[in-house]
């Protein structure tokens, strides 16, 4: 009686096995692929770096009696002033 039931078992367990091995080498086999057009992804795509705009000291503004001066830190910034391309922004109001 032992040997009705050890036959179908031996069965299930070869089909068990093989089942897990076939699926096994399926994942490795999709995890390569997936692996290589990643590589070949990172290959073709450009990379954009965005610019962020940050403040930066550049000068100093004092007011002597009616009179406006601005003392330059960075004489790059000599032009833009000349040309009157410059914004005015009040800290209280921020």
């Amino acid at each position: 009686m032992s040997l009705d039931l050890l036959i179908p078992f031996g069965i299930l367990l070869i089909m068990v096995i093989y089942l897990i091995y076939s699926r096994n080498s399926f994942e490795k086999d999709i995890t390569s692929l997936y692996e290589k057009k990643f590589d070949e992804w990172k290959k073709h795509s450009t990379i954009e770096v965005e610019k962020t705009s940050h403040k930066e000291l550049v000068g100093l503004v004092y007011k002597t009696d009616y009179k406006v001066s601005i003392e330059l830190l960075d004489e790059n910034v000599q032009s833009a002033l000349t040309r009157g391309k410059f914004e005015v922004s009040n800290i209280k109001d921020k």
